[in-house]
């Protein structure tokens, strides 16, 4: 009995013991199955927004949109990350070298991840005390770029899972192709050939074995191995890149010393949206934007063609800087920048010697200084641009810095001490002329940046291309564009369109019109408004070549009250005038404001006999691929309505029995060929009338073209705006000048004094070495012998007083001068 209850004891505990291993057993199929499905979500979860491999298939990064000027010079771009994608056949082997020796010497071993390399790189940044290598594969790196930036343990996974499946599906040569194209390489520059480019100048192919170890340095710390801000660091991993590089096979030890020994000229880093054409560039980066949106324009590689000439608009802004200064110089001197007081001094004088032994001093470059000594007995000024940079100012270069004052003219006030100008501790900007001959002492001159604005713009009137547009002195400073963006009165360059609307209207060059008071009233307010010309005197009969060659103000009110104030308008919108025009006779002295490049388009169309050709800023754009989004020729706008005139009946009604109007169009704008806003015998005459201009009369400063050239000066009654607009068979161009905030240039600062000389510099650089040509002369054009009195026939006994003036065929006088006597009254014409 006690044996067989000792059996049943047994029997339990073995029970017992069955049945604790089945749960154990069970909670750790339970537990693993548990794991598993809590791995497997986990994995799922962290992976779930990682980028299908099929997509990276399909690789489109971020590239640079491109703008090109019309020879094909880069001018342009703009993207969120510089960016040039080059196939892996254009990459030179021993630039994939370089890289594969820095960053991942195992690539063409490992699936993705090399657990080895990352061990050794451990183990040498501890014993180099900081990172000196990196432990992330190549591929993990092209994982890395396709993530977001965060550093987290879960990047981390995301990385290394990303890393993985891109070495299970694309070849090593593919996976290359990705890692040199994304790869930041600093100062905005991403791959391989964007920083080729940015620090070199150059195309990868193009790069020796030294550039090719400093791009490759690069990875690891962009900003700390910058060779363009970071010489050394940059010099130093470059030899551990090329060590690298020996170490693996790929070249051996004498060219890696020859590489280590070559000097590398590094350019500095520069923004090209600035450097060539900044307004022009900012216009077409506008447009772009406002048609395409920013993801287009930034990041989608647009490659845009425009209308602008290189070195047409490096001499328009060369001529605007220089006519501003020039004028700036006129108005006075403004003072120091500030004075420092002696405890001050020498602590500036460090800060500015720092400046000057990073960039050492240049001939023509700008620099602040401070006057330590004013000789008056001498007559010169000594300055010093730092610690051990001493310069002179001779009297002769602060002659013009008289006290500002717009009512006294720049000659008729002149420094003679430069004490006058000058006191020790100012803080003044110079310009480096050069040296002296005694010793290091610099050679230089008083700088004062202007605060008056002036725009030009230079367009072919046989396309309407654009081909230099300057907005503003200083881009970086003010990037709005006074040449586009805004609205000025052109004071008497609108005049040209109130006479072309004359010779459209029954007027000839020859009519006359009598230049005599006149008072206009008006309806409220008691208003008076008795026009007077620039000279306030009245000159009596007139002819209408005359009145627009001496700008005659009286003459051309008079001209518009003939034409009716609608009509003008209208002819303007014609001559693609846009902007708003008031609705009086002022208008016709420029009151109403006009952009620059719808003035300089207008009188384009006198030198494209007639022809209005719309300003064209880009000829073409393409997409990454090549298609083309959009192309534009030249621009011809289609035949115009001709402008109505006060009289006109109205359209008869349909269905009513009513006798043949009377066609009370213009005769001048009758029969308009297709794509003209006026006839080309309009042109012409007004052509030959902005000559004369020029060579009589307000515009005398382009005669130094010594070419045919037509133009016209416009002065704002209060000397706020300056213009001249000009303009040769093949090129229209114009100046403004003025205040952005409206005030007076100064005494005689008038359109000939001010904007002329711009335009000048200008026109004469671009034609230089080009060989003259006149205006053609159409078809339905005479000439006559006239009397500048009367504007009859010139009888063959005259010798004075005489033109050969040019007329519509039919409009000519068939009268001399001998025969008739003048009519009285204001206006009358003869021989029409």
């Amino acid at each position: 009995m006690n044996q067989s209850i000792a059996i049943k004891k047994r029997s339990f505990k073995s029970d017992g013991r069955k049945r604790f291993k089945t749960f154990l057993l069970r909670l750790m199929f339970l537990l693993i199955l548990i794991s598993m499905l809590s791995g497997a979500g986990l994995y799922y979860y962290m992976t779930r927004d990682l980028p299908p491999v099929d997509s990276i298939a399909d690789y489109r990064p971020n590239i640079i949109t491109k703008v090109y000027s019309d020879e094909g010079i880069q001018i342009g771009e703009f993207a969120t990350e510089r960016r040039e994608v080059i196939p892996i056949s254009k990459v030179p082997a021993l630039l994939i070298q370089a890289f594969v020796s820095a960053e991942d010497d195992r690539f063409f071993e490992h699936e993705g991840l090399d657990f080895f390399s990352i061990f050794r790189a451990f183990i040498k940044n501890i014993k180099a005390g900081g990172v000196v290598q990196g432990g992330s594969t190549i591929t993990q790196q092209v994982g890395k770029s396709l993530l977001s930036s965060e550093r987290t343990y879960t990047r981390k996974f995301k990385e290394a899972v990303l890393a993985y499946r891109i070495e299970k599906n694309f070849s090593k040569n593919e996976i290359l192709y990705l890692y040199l194209n994304q790869i930041y390489l600093g100062h905005g520059a991403y791959g391989v050939q964007a920083a080729a480019q940015s620090y070199f100048h150059k195309n990868v192919d193009e790069l020796t074995i030294a550039e090719m170890a400093i791009l490759a340095g690069l990875p690891q710390a962009p900003s700390k191995y910058s060779p363009a801000t970071n010489p050394d660091m940059a010099r130093e991993r470059q030899h551990y890149v090329l060590k690298r590089m020996t170490d693996e096979g790929y070249i051996n030890i004498v060219e890696s010393t020859d590489a280590m020994n070559t000097p590398i000229e590094v350019f500095p880093l520069s923004n090209i949206n600035t450097e060539i054409a900044p307004y022009f560039t900012e216009h077409i980066r506008r447009y772009l934007e406002s048609h395409y949106g920013a993801d287009r324009l930034y990041k989608d590689g647009l490659i845009v063609q425009t209308t602008v000439n290189v070195d047409m608009q490096k001499k328009a802004q060369a001529a605007l800087k220089k006519g501003l200064l020039a004028l700036d110089r006129r108005q006075g001197y403004r003072g120091p920048v500030r004075h420092i007081e002696e405890p001050e001094r020498a602590g500036v004088l460090e800060a500015l010697q720092k400046k000057l032994e990073k960039a050492p001093v240049k001939e023509g470059e700008i620099y602040e200084g401070i006057i330590v000594e004013v000789n008056s007995e001498k007559l010169y000024t000594e300055v010093m641009l730092g610690e051990k940079t001493l310069g002179r100012i001779p009297l002769k270069d602060i002659r013009w810095a008289r006290k500002p004052d717009p009512e006294i003219a720049s000659f008729e006030v002149s420094v003679k001490d430069p004490a006058e100008v000058f006191a020790p501790g100012d803080l003044v900007k110079v310009k480096v002329k050069g040296s002296l001959k005694k010793g290091d002492l610099l050679d230089l001159s008083l700088y004062q940046e202007p605060l008056v604005q002036a725009a030009t713009m230079a367009i072919d009137p046989r396309n309407g291309y654009v081909r230099a547009m300057v907005g503003g002195f200083d881009f970086a400073k003010s990037k709005f564009n006074r040449a586009v963006q805004s609205r000025r009165q052109p004071g008497s360059a609108f005049k040209p369109i109130v006479y072309a609307a004359a010779l459209d209207n029954g007027f000839t060059p020859a009519s006359i019109i009598m230049d005599s008071p006149i008072i206009y009233k008006g309806d409220e307010d008691d208003f008076t408004w008795k026009p007077k010309n620039y000279e306030d005197k009245f000159y009596g009969p007139t002819t209408l070549r005359t009145a627009l060659t001496k700008s005659r103000n009286v003459v051309t009110i008079k001209i518009m009250q003939t034409l009716g104030i609608d009509y003008v308008i209208d002819y303007a919108r014609r001559m693609g005038i846009t902007s708003h025009l008031n609705r009086d006779f002022s208008i016709a002295l420029g009151s109403s404001g006009l952009s620059l490049q719808e003035i300089v388009s207008a009188y384009g169309i006198f030198a494209a006999s007639g022809k209005h050709n719309k300003p064209v800023f880009i000829t073409k754009i393409m997409d990454r691929e090549g298609n083309i989004l959009e192309e534009h020729a030249p621009q011809e706008l289609p035949g115009l309505p001709a402008p109505v005139i006060e009289g006109t009946p109205e359209t008869a009604q349909a269905g009513e029995d009513t006798a043949p109007e009377e066609d009370k169009t213009p005769p001048g704008l009758r029969n308009i060929p297709p794509g003209h806003a006026i006839s080309p015998q309009t042109a012409y005459l007004m052509s030959s009338i902005l000559k004369s201009v020029v060579e009589h009369g307000t515009g005398w400063r382009a005669k130094a073209l010594k070419r045919p050239v037509g133009g016209k000066t416009g002065t704002t009654n209060d000397l706020f705006d300056a213009w001249f607009i000009g303009f040769t068979p093949d090129l229209a161009a114009g100046s403004w000048v003025g205040f952005d905030q409206e005030a007076p240039l100064g005494k005689y600062e008038t359109g000939s004094g001010a904007a002329a000389p711009i335009f000048v510099d200008f026109m004469q650089q671009a034609y230089e070495g080009k060989p003259v040509e006149d205006f053609p002369v159409p078809p339905e054009i005479t000439f006559s012998r006239i009397d500048t009195k009367t504007g009859l026939l010139a009888p063959p006994s005259q010798q004075e007083d005489v033109f050969f003036e040019s007329f519509k065929e039919g409009t000519q006088p068939t009268q001399f001068a001998t025969e008739v006597a003048p009519e009285p009254g204001d206006f009358f014409r003869q021989g029409l």
